[in-house]
């Protein structure tokens, strides 16, 4: 017997549950700990679970490539009904390339991120953030 909630097996809830797994896991990296390279490092955490998240949201089971090749449409008048029984099983972009942009931008972050925590280790050093406020500039 399959579990179905929303026509999604079981299967395909895990990409879900691993997702807000990993995005937990960032949360409490980057809110309990306080030295700030392990922030940074619960920050990336997060930034991967979310990634995860918004993959999981395009997942169609058993899709295809979204390309429309001659094979496919070789047989078949252009017509729009035609067209949309051609693009049902077929995997949604968008999401793909918003994740693969926001993992450009999440290594850009971090990368910030880590020579900030350096200037700061060279300034006061100490990479603990209780210290680091109780210091005058």
């Amino acid at each position: 017997m399959e579990f179905k909630l929303f026509d999604l097996s079981i299967v395909e809830y895990a990409f879900f549950i691993t997702a807000v797994l990993i995005i937990l896991i960032g949360l409490y990296g980057a809110l309990v700990k306080k030295t700030l390279i392990k922030i940074i490092i619960g920050l990336s955490v997060l930034d991967a679970g979310i990634n995860l998240l918004l993959i999981s949201v395009g997942y169609v089971k058993s899709g295809t490539a979204p390309i429309f090749s001659p094979a496919m449409i070789k047989d078949m008048p252009l017509t729009l009904e035609n067209i949309k029984k051609l693009s049902d099983g077929m995997v949604d972009p968008v999401p793909q390339a918003l994740v693969l942009t926001a993992i450009v931008i999440g290594f850009g972050v971090t990368a910030v991120a880590l020579s900030l925590v350096i200037r700061l280790y060279r300034h006061h050093h100490t990479l603990n953030i209780d210290e680091i406020k109780n210091l005058k500039w």
